[in-house]
């Protein structure tokens, strides 16, 4: 159950991370609701995972794989593009995401 928790506070923290450009610094009604629920879903859930993965694992998913998929979210919805290094880096952290979860013996399998 710990991971399918961590999927849902990824999510829950990519729809808000991914409101706060349309809630315009909280001046806007229903974004800012969304980003509010998001995070406060998002933390409830990552809270959740750690009953059983380790904070930093669980935080370096979260992270991680919250980051790729914001960026991705940015570079179609908002048309923001990514330069070679940019994808690079992007690479870089599904990778280590991948090492995280495969070769560690902390994370929980």
């Amino acid at each position: 159950m710990s991971y399918a928790y961590l999927f849902i506070a990824i999510v829950a923290e990519v729809v808000a991370t991914s409101a706060l450009k349309s809630a315009e610094g909280f001046t806007r009604l229903w974004p800012s609701v969304i980003v509010t629920l998001g995070y406060g879903t998002a933390f409830y859930f990552l809270s959740l995972t750690l009953r059983d993965i380790p904070v930093g694992i669980s935080y370096a998913i979260w992270s991680g794989v919250g980051i790729v998929l914001v960026a991705g979210f940015a570079w179609v919805y908002y048309r923001q593009a990514l330069d070679l290094a940019g994808m690079i880096g992007l690479g870089l952290i599904i990778a280590g995401v991948i090492v995280v979860n495969l070769f560690s013996k902390t994370a929980a399998h």
